[in-house]
């Protein structure tokens, strides 16, 4: 992933107020982010608890997503969806987002099981392991483990946007996004 600015991170939110995303906190490390590293910029919130943010870049577009979990979830392991890396002691959240638009606006929301910590890049090559689980598939090479992130937090987003996939790797148009600089 190139790097991106806050300026471009707060403009990129599909389904928050220009208001909510102008009062998100950016991680404290922002500056030392691995940007060569990520497949998606992801972060929890260092000053709301149960808040979370995914920058995906999309096309040429970023699309930021507002998440919330529930602190304090589960102490069993669980798998996530995206990076399809196990955890125990809650290290993967169960979180929600409200979807993109008038839908959004009602209250509907979609919800997928993801690292608390948002590293699944880092997870799929490697450069983190999780404290008590275990990478799934780890006979997969990087190439593969990093391509199911694309896969899956795309599909993700789709589900945000209210996109139809209507199969591997279709798209939607881009019609209302951020464009990457």
């Amino acid at each position: 992933m190139e790097p991106i600015s806050e300026r471009d991170i707060r403009s990129s939110f599909v389904n928050s107020s220009k208001g909510d995303a102008g009062r998100l906190s950016l991680p404290e490390m922002f500056d030392a982010v691995p940007w060569s590293d990520l497949d998606f910029f992801g972060w929890v919130d260092p000053k709301l608890a149960g808040r979370s943010y995914i920058v995906v870049p999309s096309g040429d577009c970023l699309r930021g997503i507002a998440l919330r979990y529930k602190v304090g979830g589960p102490r069993t392991a669980q798998m996530c969806s995206i990076c399809l890396t196990t955890h125990a002691n809650g290290g993967v959240s169960l979180m929600a987002a409200a979807k993109a638009g008038e839908s959004g606006r009602r209250g509907n929301t979609v919800g997928t099981y993801i690292c608390s910590d948002l590293a699944c890049s880092l997870y799929a090559r490697k450069k983190k392991t999780p404290a008590l689980g275990r990478q799934f598939k780890e006979d997969f090479d990087v190439e593969t483990r990093t391509a199911a992130v694309e896969d899956n937090i795309a599909a993700f987003l789709a589900r945000v946007l209210d996109w139809s996939t209507g199969g591997r790797g279709a798209r939607a148009p881009i019609d209302d996004c951020a464009p990457m600089l």
